[in-house]
C-alpha cells in the first residue's frame, strides 16, 4: 500500500484509443424552429437540450486520455495539460503492475477496485492523496455509492481505523492527522457543495468537528469555520435557485398578455429592443452577465448525476431531489428563452425597415458575442434568426446585408463535429489561458454540445471492466473535461451592469411557436395554400386561448 501510495504521487494518466460507434443525439436544424425536446438519459432524467442544429450522423469518437496534473480545487489556478503518452505513438509494451488492488500502466492508474481506490483517497501522517485524484474520485465515485456512503468509509478509515486503545496515542495521532482531514474536507466541501445539502452528510461533518476538539483545538476552529462558509455557500445557491423560481414564474406570468389572440396585430408593434439598448457591445456584455452567473451555479457532480442510475437507497428526500441538476437545466432553459427572444423581437415589428434593423442589431450583437467568448448565447441568437418564422420573412432579409451573419453560421456549422466551432473554442480558451485582463479570459462554450460530449464519453466507454475494476481512466477524461468547465466559470465578469437590459432579458415576455409562426404571416403573407390555411388555422386557435 505504501508502494501505492507513492506511485499516486507522480501520477499522470494516458490511455488507449477507444473506438466506439455512437450515433448523434437528434437536434432540429437550424432553419426550423427550436422546441424543448427531452432526452432520456440513465436515471430516468430529463435534460432539455435547445433544439439548434438537427445532425442525424454516425460518427467515430476517439478517445484519448491525455493526463497531466490538476489544478487545486480552489481556484483552479491551471489546467489539465496533456501529456505526450499515447500508445498510437509508442511501439514498446506498456510496463503493466498492480498494487494492493490498483492497477497501473507505465507508472499510471489506469484501474483499481472501489475499496482501493476508497483507501487511496484517504490521507495518512505521511501522505496525502494528490488534488488532482481527490477531484477525479469525488467527481465520479458518485456513480457508484452515495457521497453519505463515501464520507462515511473516508471518517471511519481516518479516525476509527488505526485506533489502538490508548487514549493518549490516540489523541496524538488525531492531532497529527487533523491538518490533513481538514484540507481533504476543504477540498470536498469548496468544489461539491450540494453534496452538504443532505443532512446526513452535514452531521458527519459535525461529528467530525467534535472528533478533531480531542485531539486539536486548532483544526477543531479550521473546521468550525470550514461549515460556516459552506453554509454561507448552500444559503447563497439556495438565494439563486429561489430567484430562478420566481424569474420563471414572472416570465411566464407576462407571456399570456403578450399572445396573439383575435387581433394579432394590437399586439404588434414598432417599439422593439432596440428603444431599450441600440448598442450591440453593451447588449452582449449583458448576455455574458447572465451566462457567466448561471455556468457559476452549476456543479461539476451536476454532469455526474445526470447520467447515474437510481439505486435503492438513493430514496432519501436530499439526494436525487429536484435539485440534483436543476441549475443545469436551468442554464439550457436560459439557452431556449434567448432563441425565443430574438426570434419575438425580430417577427414583433409591423413595419419592414423596423425589422431589418432589428435583424442588423442581433447580427452585430452575435458578432460581439463571438469577439468575447460568449459562444452559447452566439449560438442562441443564430438559433432565433434560422427559425422558420424568421427565415422566411425573404422581404425583411432582402435588406439585410447578411455578410456577417453568414460568417458567424459558418464558425458555429454542425459538421464534422463542430470543426469549425472547436477550432474556435480552442483559440479562446488559449486566449484565456494568457490572458492580461479579465476580459480575455472569457470563454462560455456552446453548452449543449458540451453536455453531449460529456454525455459519449460516458456513454462510449464502461464504468466497470471485466475483473470487476473501476474503469478509472474514463474517469480521467471526464475530470479533465469538467476541470476545464470549472476553470471558465471561475473568471468574474468585467462588464458593467445595465440594469434595465439585465431584467428584459431575464423578464421579457415571449411568443409562443405558434405565436412566432403567425405573428410571421402577418409580417410577410402566406406564398402558397398550405401556408394560408396555417395561418387561418393559427388564427383560429389562438383566438380561443
Amino acid at each position: 500500500m505504501e508502494q501505492m501510495r507513492h506511485r499516486e504521487g507522480e501520477q499522470t494518466v494516458g490511455m488507449r484509443s477507444c473506438l466506439v460507434e455512437v450515433v448523434l443525439l437528434q437536434f432540429p436544424s437550424l432553419p426550423e424552429s427550436p422546441s424543448l425536446s427531452p432526452v432520456v438519459f440513465p436515471g430516468q432524467l430529463y435534460l432539455l437540450f435547445p433544439l439548434c442544429v438537427r445532425v442525424h450522423l454516425s460518427c467515430t469518437f476517439t478517445f484519448l486520455i491525455l493526463w497531466s496534473k490538476m489544478p487545486q480545487t480552489t481556484p483552479y489556478s491551471s489546467k489539465f495539460n496533456p501529456s505526450t503518452y499515447s500508445s498510437s505513438h509508442s511501439h514498446r509494451q506498456p510496463v503493466e503492475e498492480n498494487y494492493g488492488g490498483l492497477h497501473y500502466r507505465d507508472n499510471k492508474l489506469v484501474s483499481g477496485s472501489l475499496e482501493a481506490l476508497i483507501q487511496l483517497l484517504v490521507p495518512t501522517v505521511d501522505y496525502y492523496p494528490d488534488r488532482s485524484y481527490i477531484f477525479t474520485f469525488l467527481l465520479s465515485s458518485r456513480l457508484f455509492l452515495h457521497p453519505f456512503e463515501l464520507m462515511s468509509r473516508v471518517c471511519y478509515l481516518c479516525m476509527d481505523h488505526h485506533r489502538v486503545g490508548d487514549p493518549q496515542t490516540d489523541k496524538k495521532r488525531i492531532r497529527e492527522m487533523a491538518p490533513k482531514i481538514v484540507q481533504l474536507l476543504t477540498e470536498w466541501t469548496e468544489t461539491f457543495p450540494y453534496d452538504f445539502r443532505d443532512e446526513r452528510m452535514m452531521r458527519s461533518l459535525k461529528e467530525v468537528t467534535h472528533r478533531l476538539a480531542f485531539g486539536d483545538e486548532l483544526s477543531r476552529r479550521a473546521m468550525q469555520r470550514l461549515i460556516q462558509r459552506l453554509l454561507r455557500k448552500l444559503t447563497t445557491l439556495g438565494q439563486y435557485e429561489e430567484l430562478l423560481a420566481t424569474s420563471s414564474a414572472t416570465a411566464a406570468a407576462m407571456d399570456r398578455p403578450l399572445a396573439l389572440k383575435s387581433k394579432p396585430q394590437l399586439v404588434r408593434r414598432d417599439d422593439c429592443v432596440l428603444n431599450l439598448c441600440d448598442d450591440p457591445f453593451v447588449f452582449a456584455q449583458q448576455l455574458t452577465h447572465i451566462e457567466m452567473e448561471r455556468l457559476g451555479y452549476i456543479g461539476p457532480e451536476e454532469f455526474v448525476r445526470a447520467f447515474a442510475q437510481k439505486r435503492p437507497s438513493d430514496n432519501h428526500k436530499s439526494f436525487f431531489s429536484k435539485r440534483k441538476a436543476s441549475n443545469l437545466e436551468a442554464y439550457i432553459e436560459w439557452f431556449n428563452r434567448l432563441s425565443y427572444l430574438i426570434a419575438t423581437e425580430i417577427c414583433m415589428p409591423v413595419k419592414k425597415k423596423h425589422r431589418a434593423r432589428v435583424l442588423e442589431f442581433f447580427i452585430d450583437v452575435a458578432q460581439e458575442c463571438f469577439n468575447i467568448g460568449n459562444f452559447n448565447s452566439l449560438m442562441a441568437i443564430i438559433t432565433g434568426m434560422n427559425m422558420n418564422p424568421v427565415s422566411r420573412l425573404k422581404k425583411t432579409w432582402n435588406k439585410v446585408n447578411t455578410d456577417k451573419f453568414d460568417i458567424l453560421v459558418h464558425q458555429m456549422d454542425p459538421s464534422s463535429n463542430f470543426y469549425n466551432y472547436r477550432t474556435a473554442l480552442r483559440g479562446a480558451t488559449q486566449r484565456s489561458s494568457t490572458a492580461h485582463t479579465s476580459q480575455e479570459m472569457i470563454v462560455i462554450p456552446f453548452f449543449s454540445l458540451f453536455i453531449k460530449d460529456i454525455y459519449f464519453l460516458n456513454e462510449g466507454c464502461v464504468n466497470r471492466l471485466p475483473n470487476g475494476h473501476i474503469n478509472f481512466e474514463k474517469f480521467w477524461e471526464l475530470a479533465k473535461q469538467v476541470s476545464e468547465f470549472l476553470s471558465w466559470r471561475q473568471v468574474i465578469c468585467p462588464f458593467e451592469r445595465d440594469r434595465k437590459t439585465l431584467q428584459y432579458l431575464i423578464s421579457a415576455p415571449v411568443f409562443s411557436e405558434d405565436e412566432l409562426q403567425l405573428a410571421s404571416y402577418e409580417s410577410e403573407g402566406p406564398e402558397n395554400n398550405l401556408e394560408r390555411d396555417t395561418r387561418r388555422s393559427l388564427r383560429s386557435s389562438l383566438s380561443r386561448m
